[in-house]
């Protein structure tokens, strides 16, 4: 192995130019040449047209920041599968060989590690690096910890506003099918309720639970001031289970559809029940806020930060992570070992798993859930009792989120 191209796949967040640094750094350390493959598999489809690709040299990769989000490498999302082609693979090969690349560093998340499974059955020689600010693969991957202080940060910074016009306030987060995001950053900012796909909301227990807070704090404070903070991931679902989608929509190339906007659902429900409630008008007289015609029920205001989550700088948790496995998908290359997703790089050792395997979603636990509900966060139903159980464990522990 001689060569080794590296490409990030699928949306962008904190710690893949860790990846990137780390791997190539990896690689000069071993004798071998890195190069940058731009704009995910697009750019691996198209490389065969290509005149030149980028040498990731020593000064090259002091060009490229750790602490910064994004990719260097560009990404994007295209599944190699659907792409209509028939000769698809062919061109792929023949691109790598007019570069004399022997094989592949990606980094991604599920639908990434998909295509990573796919190559492998071509015999393309690949190592996944686990990247997704969703959470939902594995006890951690690249980019979970710089979008939950994102989060976090945001919904802090909102009770200001909250509190000065007496709103309850909607954040819409990412995490289309697991809330582990919206779930791990609203309780960092002391969130009141937190809405995630694993739970099934019950908007009269939501609404119930909402409504005694925002009385409670208004009517104990001495300027009459207060908020409520309701952080919602975007995969929720109504309270039939279906995912809020536009069914108009066309899907990408995995099948996704745009979703419409799970904190505006959120907003309709509770506001419907304002509007229907006789103690609210009563509540609003009671603190000189009832304007007849003007101002007689709260506002509930709904926003959606959206990609702010995933840009801007990476933590130095991801940076770290980034770093290493970069250099870990190199080692395993250097050793033989493809198809395979990192999972750590500590104590040097490297703890790897069948790509299969680690695309598997992993959602909140219902345990974790329970235990937040026993300390005063809603998920929108009737609290559940915590199962505790006490293991003593020996070695050291796996990392986890």
């Amino acid at each position: 192995m001689k060569n080794i191209g590296i490409i990030t796949s699928g949306g962008d967040c904190g710690g893949l130019n860790g990846v990137i640094k780390g791997a190539a750094l990896s690689a000069l350390n071993k004798g071998m040449t890195a190069w940058i493959i731009p704009n995910g598999y697009a750019g691996l489809y198209n490389l065969v047209d290509l005149k030149s690709i980028t040498e990731l040299t020593r000064e090259r990769i002091a060009a490229i920041d750790v602490f910064m989000a994004g990719s260097e490498a560009g990404n994007s999302r295209v599944k190699v599968s659907k792409i209509k082609d028939d000769k698809k693979y062919d061109r792929i090969k023949d691109g790598l060989k007019k570069f004399n690349l022997d094989a592949l560093v990606i980094a991604g998340g599920d639908d990434t590690g998909s295509v990573v499974v796919d190559l492998s059955a071509q015999g393309i020689a690949c190592v996944h690096a686990p990247k997704t600010m969703d959470l939902d693969l594995m006890p951690y991957s690249v980019g979970g910890d710089s979008t939950i202080n994102r989060i976090a940060e945001q919904v802090r910074d909102l009770h200001t506003t909250g509190r000065t016009h007496n709103r309850i306030l909607v954040m819409e987060v990412f995490g289309r099918y697991a809330g582990h995001t919206a779930f791990r950053g609203g309780v960092a900012a002391d969130a009141d309720a937190i809405l995630i796909p694993e739970i099934p909301v019950d908007f009269d227990v939501l609404y119930k639970h909402v409504k005694a807070l925002f009385i409670k704090r208004i009517e104990e404070s001495d300027v009459f001031a207060g908020t409520v903070m309701i952080v919602v991931a975007e995969g929720l679902r109504d309270s039939s289970g279906n995912e809020l989608v536009d069914m108009n929509s066309q899907p990408d190339s995995f099948g996704h559809r745009k979703l419409i906007g799970a904190g505006t659902y959120v907003v309709k429900q509770l506001q419907d029940r304002i509007k229907a409630d006789p103690e609210i008008k009563e509540f609003m007289k009671r603190t000189g806020q009832f304007v007849e015609g003007v101002y007689e029920t709260p506002e509930v205001r709904d926003l959606r930060p959206g990609h702010l989550v995933r840009c801007g700088f990476a933590t130095p948790v991801d940076a770290n992570f980034g770093l290493e496995v970069g250099a870990a998908a190199v080692e395993l290359i250097s050793q033989g070992t493809f198809g395979v997703t990192v999972v750590s790089f500590q104590d040097g050792k490297i703890e790897y798993m069948d790509v299969a395997d680690a695309i598997k979603q992993r959602f909140v636990s219902p345990e974790d859930v329970a235990l937040y509900e026993s300390l005063g966060t809603s998920f929108g139903r009737l609290p559940v009792k915590a199962k505790v159980e006490t293991v003593k464990v020996t070695g050291r522990p796996s990392r986890v989120y």
